[in-house]
């Protein structure tokens, strides 16, 4: 989805070629894979971070396309609405000193990225859901100028027939809107997380990834507040999820094939099941023919984009044309500090790696349907979860966390290479995090009370914090 498009119009036959080209190339990418054709071996580590701008008032600040022109920085592009932008970052293998090497990359583009900012009289923000947007920011007039927004806005509406988009959240409080138009998607942003895999693993690596979801969404959640309203410990979930709502072919209504999706299943041997899955599932959003070459798999990366599942498999190239699988970790809020984030990845990066490398397949020990209830439960609970392990018992999650996922993580990171000092000054963030109870979400809500409800002081007091860079747990309230 991040790619321009260069129509805003498309008919009947164009729909049909698209989709003869996406068929066409589902098949080829199943023959690519079983010639041999993915031979990179590679752990391959990346990021995308999506932030906000805002004015001085805490309030978003609708100038992402002047901001990006003074900015020029191709790794910095626009997000749906003009108050968002997406930071990326070169891909590291994955080794010693990978995590060092992100964190000095995000913060090197993010101080370079403020710098511009408050040269135009705003800031730069990193929150899963802003608290001070209103519903009043969330229009069509600050969606961003790019022909693929408009496109995925009026496709949405389309296939729904005209019929609003309802979001119904409850949490402490509860939430329910109707919206014209999806921009209730700008609210939502997070901090994503890439890995390369071996194709030969990558079925191992995505089911492994999807039972990682649960605790690493526990021990980050960062989106408590919409409107005012305390919902869920990570509202982005469900918002998400509500906000581009579109079943399958003939308007299925089954969750488990809606564009935001935790998936129908564990896959079997591949993450290309996805792809065929995406192929006989979805209709196509964005009908627009591709001139790049078809062993590029132009087409089905472009419908592949406008399918969100939490954790999405990638095709990708490097700079010599070798293709490889990658998988994107879509669960992590953005925030609340650099380091916290980097934290959040040093935790999936190893647990996804420790479990994907256990003797026996992990996803034959939890079934799928507790590994989506797990995940929900987390994103609603945060770090008062519970959730059920391979073993059959429920734990609640921190002290999963402490008794298993932590050592787990500890072990696939030294598997990957790096040293004991590295691994523990980032997941020793997570532990004091865990310990303490701080996460990003339940930072808010205390503080929130301590402010007697006024959304304005307690934002201005997240963003003294997150530019002091202490992570949260050590966050005074």
């Amino acid at each position: 989805m991040g790619q321009e498009i260069n129509r805003t119009r498309f008919s009947e036959a164009d729909l049909e070629q698209f989709s003869a080209r996406l068929a066409g190339e589902t098949a080829a990418l199943r023959s690519f894979a079983q010639s041999g054709g993915f031979k990179d071996g590679r752990y391959v580590a990346g990021f995308e971070l999506e932030a906000w701008l805002l004015d001085h008032a805490g309030l978003p600040n609708p100038v992402n396309d002047a901001y990006l022109h003074a900015l020029n920085d191709p790794l910095v592009v626009p997000e749906l609405s003009r108050f968002n932008v997406e930071l990326n970052a070169p891909p590291v293998e994955v080794g010693a000193g990978v995590l060092a090497a992100m964190e000095e990359s995000l913060l090197s583009t993010w101080d370079r990225c403020q710098q511009v900012a408050h040269g135009m009289d705003a800031v730069l923000a990193m929150i899963g859901i802003l608290p001070t947007i209103r519903d009043d920011d969330l229009c069509l007039a600050n969606m961003s100028a790019m022909k693929r927004f408009d496109v995925l806005n009026a496709q949405v509406l389309q296939q729904r027939g005209g019929a609003p988009i309802r979001i119904d959240i409850e949490g402490t409080d509860q939430l329910h809107l109707r919206r014209p138009d999806v921009m209730l998607e700008a609210a939502t942003t997070s901090f994503q997380l890439h890995l390369q895999v071996p194709f030969d693993l990558a079925g191992r690596y995505y089911n492994a990834s999807l039972i990682s979801c649960a605790p690493l969404l526990a021990a980050a959640v960062n989106s408590p507040l919409l409107f005012g309203q305390r919902l869920w410990q990570e509202t982005r979930v469900p918002l998400f999820e509500q906000s581009v709502e579109l079943g399958g072919y003939n308007g299925l209504a089954e969750p488990s094939v809606r564009r935001v999706t935790f998936g129908r299943d564990y896959v079997a041997r591949s993450p290309l099941e996805l792809f065929e899955e995406n192929l006989e599932h979805y209709p196509v959003l964005l009908p627009m023919p591709q001139a790049e070459a078809a062993a590029c798999f132009p087409h089905l990366r472009l419908h592949n984009g406008a399918i969100w599942r939490w954790v999405r498999p990638l095709i990708g190239f490097d700079a010599a044309g070798q293709a490889h699988v990658r998988l994107e970790q879509r669960v992590l809020p953005s925030g609340p500090t650099v380091l916290d984030m980097m934290a959040n990845a040093a935790l999936y990066f190893g647990l996804v790696h420790a479990l994907a490398r256990q003797p026996s397949a992990v996803e034959a020990g939890l079934p799928f349907a507790d590994a989506r209830a797990n995940f929900y439960a987390a994103a609603r609970h945060g770090l008062q979860a519970e959730l059920t392990w391979l073993d059959g018992r429920r734990y609640p999650v921190r002290d999963w966390l402490l008794e298993v996922g932590l050592p787990l993580a500890r072990q696939g990171l030294r598997d990957f290479g790096l040293p004991d000092a590295e691994i523990e000054h980032y997941l020793g963030v997570v532990e004091a995090r865990v310990r303490s109870g701080q996460t990003g979400a339940a930072w808010q809500l205390s503080r929130l009370a301590r402010e007697g409800g006024d959304l304005h002081r307690m934002m201005d007091a997240y963003l003294d914090n997150q530019r002091a860079g202490a992570p949260v747990h050590e966050w005074d309230l």
